[in-house]
């Protein structure tokens, strides 16, 4: 290979770049098959498909493209003929790969097996990350989520054998530490179950997080749909130094975009700035850019990825990619939706929150913001790690703060956690000392390499539940009761050096830029600015070995799922649409405020139940916000005229065959990419969720699964819904693609009024909703 390479590059330097590159490139396209990873030898990087669609469509777009475009144009379906309109047209794309954490696999590998098809179509792999809960630590918290969810393992275990798809044990790591190791490249597309999966735009990747329908869609071998994508460029000048951070780019961008701003568009780093980042630094970016609605984020090719695929072991693709470089970056001259502009020089170390991750402070101004609005100045617990933030670099930045402490004689204030971010990274610093330089000595705890306090994945006894606290976190979300279940624990973001420094202070009222501790001798000293290698000396660890290939042939294998299960059901069918206008639905619910995912379908205790439709449908919109009484799980049962919780009533009017809709406010279902979230309204009678906006993923997932998502013309008609209504959705007969609906609203006192809705169902779109879901009209065509 180094001999190919090495004529490539002499003939590249002869004939010069460009288009006459793919003449070198056909000359040794036999040699050039690399596969797209060692799990898989005989599934090859198609960069000549890549280039050859860039080609078509540059063609006929007659301007220079950016990265994003590139990349996702690059996977057209039909580049010859497929409309390209930048946020208004809808793509057909063929995705590389798929890759479904643990929670979310059960569902969409419960929808894979209704598919009926044998294998899926494309590479796939499953990752066991969510469903480990942090107790006492690593070793102990992993035992005990195998006896637990043995029933889930054996079942995902079973079903990634039966259909060819890769398994990832308990205790292997975080999916996106995993993706990035091993699977992420410079112009792949991925599609994950995951809302962090744009983490892969570290490496070059175009990673976008969806719902387990898409991901069926995907292994099933048909195109996947998503609209096009505008493009945010973020133009980089400048230089990380001191106690800036990769993290502080995110944090900054999210306090400039808010958490919405980011929708229905990617992200797309650029400028000089960008070769001061490392690759696991740039992937800790684009993975908070889900904090900002974003539909992924992405870097462009350069020498600091090139190392990161050589470290990993994949030095042919980085060979590969440098020959096909002029794909992996953007045109000279192209054009972005939006621009904003960071110089590195002066950005400061940020801390975000609470409660919301585009809540921006500086690291300097927090604790007197803090003081003025009444937020606990006390750090009760420090965590670092997650997927955002657990690479290697990371983890030695955090270990030289901690050091300096150790030195002076003190150890943390705050309780301390570290979360690795994969096997790999475990055996790797606890080979090179940092294990116990971060943990045995400053006095904190390793978790399992797993999800764990970032997602609800935390047994905390520190503190009661409504006990007013502070945690800060190198995660990438804190919405209220997020890590801890606790809506009086204020959370807070920030780089994992900052967290450090503020577990040894044990205060938000310190910057380390400026403030001094006091070491055991009585002495007053400053911290230096964090210091760790990029990437390890001696090269990577692996650890144990913890992944399953599936084998050649599956077909023998048999799935089990007991019909007394309580964590696993085989799925039913969603009955069609009944072919005329939905008359008369009750207001479930009107929600009042912010509504993630988190508060749909709430995670921590309930991800046991991820493979059980019925059953975690008992969790539905309880932590939502009643408008009627700004009480959460409260709501008047109409036919009964008694309160109860919103899914025993929901549960009530199915029985009594009573559709209902749910009205809610602006961003509607940000946050995780949880499909569940979509399945329980369906499940549970919900028709149509009526809102001033949707979160894209939610939007999607919400289609998929026969609802309508649908939004006011008129944002201010939310405030004319009464939550004794009942609303007809009518025009129903004629659903076109940009026709709105009408809302007939029928008022208590009985006085009706019509109010326009919009959506953005396409004709596709449309045909799921008829057939009943995306899953039922998958099998029509069949």
């Amino acid at each position: 290979m180094a001999t190919y390479c090495l004529t490539v590059a002499r003939l590249q330097l002869a004939l010069g770049h460009g288009a006459r590159r793919l003449h070198v490139s056909a000359a040794y396209r036999a040699k050039a098959k690399v596969s797209m990873s060692r799990f898989e030898p005989t599934s090859f990087v198609n960069y000549e498909r890549l280039q050859s669609n860039i080609d078509i469509v540059r063609k006929r777009l007659n301007r220079p493209l950016t990265l994003s475009e590139k990349i996702v144009y690059g996977h057209l379906d039909d580049p010859h003929n497929q409309e390209i309109d930048r946020g208004r047209t809808y793509l057909r794309l063929r995705p590389d790969r798929v890759a479904m954490q643990d929670a979310t696999a059960q569902m969409a590998m419960l929808q894979f097996i209704s598919s009926g098809l044998p294998k899926v179509a494309v590479p796939s792999t499953i990752h066991c990350d969510h469903l480990i809960e942090a107790q006492t630590g690593g070793v102990q918290d992993l035992a005990r989520a195998k006896e637990v969810n043995q029933e889930v393992y054996k079942f995902l275990s079973s079903a990634g054998a039966k259909y060819g798809v890769g398994f990832w044990k308990p205790g292997s790591g975080i999916i996106h530490q995993i993706i990035l190791e091993n699977y992420a490249y410079p112009g792949v597309m991925l599609i994950g179950t995951d809302s962090h999966t744009p983490n892969g735009g570290g490496l070059g990747s175009i990673c976008i997080g969806v719902g387990g329908a898409d991901a069926v869609d995907v292994m099933a071998g048909i195109a996947w749909e998503l609209k096009c994508p505008k493009v945010i460029g973020v133009k980089l000048t400048g230089t990380l130094s001191g106690w800036t951070s990769p993290k502080d780019v995110i944090l900054k961008v999210a306090g400039i975009l808010t958490v919405k701003g980011g929708t229905g568009a990617i992200v797309e780093y650029h400028g000089p700035g960008v070769d001061s980042i490392s690759c696991t630094g740039m992937a800790t970016i684009c993975n908070m850019g889900a904090e900002i609605g974003a539909t992924t984020s992405v870097f462009p090719y350069n020498h600091r990825m090139r190392t990161y695929l050589e470290k990993t072991g994949r030095g042919q693709i980085a060979a590969l990619a440098d020959e096909y470089s002029d794909s992996l970056v953007p045109d000279e001259g192209c054009e972005y939706d939006e621009l904003i502009e960071l110089n590195l020089d002066q950005l400061k170390p940020h801390i975000n929150g609470p409660f919301t991750p585009d809540l921006a402070h500086p690291v300097s101004e927090v604790g007197a913001i803090a003081e003025k609005n009444g937020w606990p100045l006390e750090v009760k617990v420090g965590l670092i790690g997650s997927c955002t933030n657990s690479s290697y670099e990371d983890m030695g930045r955090a270990a030289s703060v901690a050091k300096q402490a150790l030195d002076k004689g003190l150890t943390c204030k705050a309780q301390f956690t570290v979360t690795p971010g994969s096997e790999q990274i475990r055996a790797t610093i606890e080979r090179d000392g940092y294990v116990s330089v971060i943990l045995g000595d400053v006095g904190g705890v390793v978790l399992a390499n797993a999800c764990g306090p970032c997602i609800g994945q935390w047994d905390r006894q520190d503190v009661k539940k409504g006990e007013k606290n502070t945690i800060v976190t190198s995660f990438n979300r804190n919405f209220t009761a997020r890590n801890d279940a606790n809506p009086a624990t204020h959370a807070f973001v920030t780089s994992p050096e900052i967290v450090t420094a503020l577990a040894i202070a044990g205060t938000l009222n310190f910057n380390p830029e400026t403030d001094y501790l006091t070491a055991a001798n009585g002495e007053k000293f400053k911290l230096d600015p964090p210091n760790g290698d990029e990437l390890p000396a001696k090269d990577f660890d692996p650890g144990q070995d913890t992944y399953q290939h599936p084998p050649p042939d599956g077909s023998s294998v048999k799935v089990d799922v007991s019909p007394t299960s309580n964590r696993l059901q085989l799925l039913e069918p969603f009955g069609k649409w009944c072919g005329g206008d939905l008359e008369d639905m009750k207001v479930l619910i009107k929600v009042k405020g912010k509504c993630t995912t988190d508060h749909i379908s709430a995670a921590g205790p309930w991800l046991k139940f991820r493979g059980h439709l019925d059953n975690i449908s008992n969790n539905m919109l309880i932590g939502a916000v009643n408008s009627e009484n700004d009480a959460i799980n409260k709501i008047k049962n109409y036919l009964t005229g008694e309160y109860g919780q919103v899914p025993d009533v929901a549960r009530h009017y199915k029985a009594n065959s009573v559709s209902w809709v749910v009205v809610g406010d602006d961003n509607y279902g940000e946050g995780s990419s949880r499909e569940h979230a979509a399945l329980e309204p369906r499940h549970l009678g919900g028709k149509a969720i009526i809102v001033k906006s949707f979160a894209r993923i939610h939007e999607t997932n919400l289609k998929k699964q026969g609802v309508l998502p649908l939004t006011f013309s008129n944002p201010s008609d939310y405030d004319k819904i009464r939550p004794d209504d009942t609303i007809s959705i009518r025009g129903l007969k004629t659903f076109a693609p940009g026709k709105p609906l009408t809302a007939l609203v029928k008022h208590s006192d009985g006085s009706e009024e019509a109010l326009e809705l919009n959506h953005t169902f396409n004709e596709t779109q449309i045909e799921w909703f008829q057939a009943g879901s995306a899953l039922n009209r998958m099998k029509e065509l069949q």
